[in-house]
């Protein structure tokens, strides 16, 4: 139905535009979603802004670092419209629910804003913007009790893996973080509509289905008067097709015994847990409003690797919190050695003006901040060559996601242990009959290549 190798317009489009979409995968299953309401309506997505009709950038409002990328996107469509090659720019997702009117204000030569829950009317903004009709220029609805649709999504991950959003927004007041100004309070997909969705991506040629949301672990909560993720779970786990199911943005709270035998016990939902922490020491997680200690989370770490076998953890720490001494950074540096988190990211603290952390006194310089991130990164490159070198002689199943430009018989894939786009990845050579983008491949692993692997095929593609 796409054309992406000219930016001609077939006879019976509507119009053609390009698309692009930044931030988390949550963003990302927005951005199909209204790719597949534009595709519908019949407009041709092209893979160059210059010469399209319009642009959408869906946006990234998280933090400082994603908001200056969100704006540069947007200037440099709003350049190419200066210069006569774009009619129009169409900015969408999180920083234009933060930002509103103000980014108008700033950029007055956007020519439609649509905010986080405004996108279902996405085909209407372009119609406006190729009619001609500036008297509306924004889009913004409230955040619904109900989660929008996701089905019938035009999807821009390869097509082996997709993510499945299981519930929008999020109760947690987590002092740092603006998500639920942006995205509004946790509200539960219902399971059927779930598993409807895991059904239609799985008919679609998906075998790697990783689950996302703001609060995981709280599904159901709202929507059930109970957390029912376990039973999410054992619903997923019979989806025929899917060869592997990835677990990611599990808060520590609700995370019970009956939770972990379900992961466990199941033959799809693979040994992999995205669990960010953002730190043990127990002043710096009440002022951060995390609501669980670090004696708590300790035993939730041993009650996971004992009733989980090889189970692989990945999580996230800020260091550089308001108030944060070296001592209480020293305590982080020890846990992360304690705990040997297979996985693990550092984010500095990030300054944001409408959340409670930006009240706190002692907020801490930037270039200290930055010196710890280094050095818990430091800490923990070690942690993972030495788990990279113990994975070589083991023989791991690599879902291959892409060929080695340029060489013969060299591909990238991922493990159960590495997540797309954040984790490391395995490099497989093999002239066996059958690998291909898709494919899950028996490897023997070789060597490492810092945080990388390398395998060798050893048995038959599937």
């Amino acid at each position: 139905m796409y054309d992406y190798s000219t930016n001609n317009k077939r006879a019976d489009s509507k119009g053609n535009y390009a698309f692009i979409s930044l931030g988390c995968p949550k963003n990302t299953v927005d951005s199909e979603r209204m790719l597949g309401m534009l595709q519908l309506d019949g407009y041709q997505l092209v893979d160059q802004a210059a010469g399209a009709d319009f642009a959408i950038v869906n946006t990234c409002g998280f933090i400082e670092q994603a908001r200056q990328e969100s704006f540069s996107m947007i200037d440099e469509m709003l350049e190419l419209k200066r210069r006569g090659d774009l009619r129009g720019v169409i900015v969408s997702g999180c920083l234009a629910e933060r930002q509103k009117e103000q980014l108008l204000e700033d950029r007055p030569e956007i020519d439609q804003l649509v905010g986080v829950f405004g996108r279902e009317e996405v085909t209407k903004v372009a119609d406006r913007i190729l009619g001609g009709l500036q008297e509306q220029r924004t889009v913004f609805q409230p955040a619904p009790t109900h989660p929008l649709p996701d089905t019938s999504r035009f999807r821009i991950t390869p097509k082996h893996f997709a993510f499945l959003k299981i519930s929008e927004g999020c109760d947690r007041l987590c002092t740092f973080c603006a998500i639920p100004k942006m995205r509004g309070k946790h509200a539960t997909k219902p399971m059927e509509e779930v598993i409807a969705e895991a059904k239609e991506l799985a008919a679609d040629g998906v075998r790697e289905l990783v689950i996302v949301a703001q609060d995981t672990t709280y599904y159901g909560m709202d929507l059930y008067g109970k957390p029912r993720l376990a039973e999410l779970l054992q619903e997923l786990d019979q989806v025929e097709g899917l060869d592997w199911i990835r677990l990611m943005y599990f808060y520590p709270m609700y995370i019970d015994q009956p939770l972990i035998d379900v992961i466990g016990g199941s033959q799809r939902i693979i040994p992999y847990l995205d669990i960010p922490l953002q730190h043990a020491n127990d002043t710096m997680l009440r002022r951060m409003q995390r609501r669980v200690n670090r004696a708590e989370t300790e035993a939730l770490l041993e009650q996971l690797r004992v009733g989980i076998p090889n189970l692989v953890m990945r999580t996230t720490f800020i260091t550089g919190f308001p108030g944060e001494t070296d001592e209480q950074f020293e305590e982080l540096v020890g846990f992360v050695r304690e705990q040997k988190f297979e996985r693990l990211g550092v984010f500095t603290y990030s300054h944001e003006p409408d959340t409670p952390a930006a009240k706190l006194p002692d907020h801490v310089p930037d270039e200290v901040m930055n010196s710890r991130r280094d050095r818990l990164m430091a800490e923990q490159q070690a942690l993972v060559f030495a788990w990279n070198d113990a994975q070589i002689g083991r023989q791991l199943d690599v879902i291959i996601d892409t060929a080695v430009e340029g060489q013969a018989d060299a591909w990238i894939g991922r493990s159960y242990a590495d997540a797309p786009d954040v984790d490391g990845v395995v490099y497989v050579t093999g002239t066996g009959v059958g690998i291909s983008p898709g494919r899950l491949v028996p490897c023997e692993i070789v060597a490492r290549r810092d945080y990388d692997l390398i395998g060798v095929a050893c048995g038959e593609p599937r």
